[in-house]
């Protein structure tokens, strides 16, 4: 089975990686591509802000293409609002 999901994504992995991104989860791994990996959240409210209002001046994201990761390795996705996220539109 897959699933696709539409809006964008905040996606923690274990480990302390946090990636921002297009998510598909398929075969045991999530696949994040258009993948920033979320540096520095640059928010007062965490990362529940940062989806809600996209990237802030203070965040700091880099670009890392598409990220494979086993199931076993996530630990949550945050739902992001697509209109504050510009740069991961479908």
């Amino acid at each position: 089975m897959t699933k696709t999901f539409e809006s964008p994504q905040i996606i923690v992995l274990d480990r302390g990686f946090v990636y921002a991104g297009r998510v598909e989860i398929a075969d045991g791994f999530v696949t994040i591509t258009q993948a920033k990996c979320v540096r520095r959240w640059g928010t007062s409210n965490g990362l529940g802000e940062l989806a809600a209002k996209g990237p802030q001046s203070r965040t700091v994201l880099d670009d890392v293409g598409t990220v494979v990761a086993p199931m076993t390795a996530l630990i949550h996705l945050i739902g992001c609002k697509a209109d504050a996220w510009p740069a991961l539109a479908a």
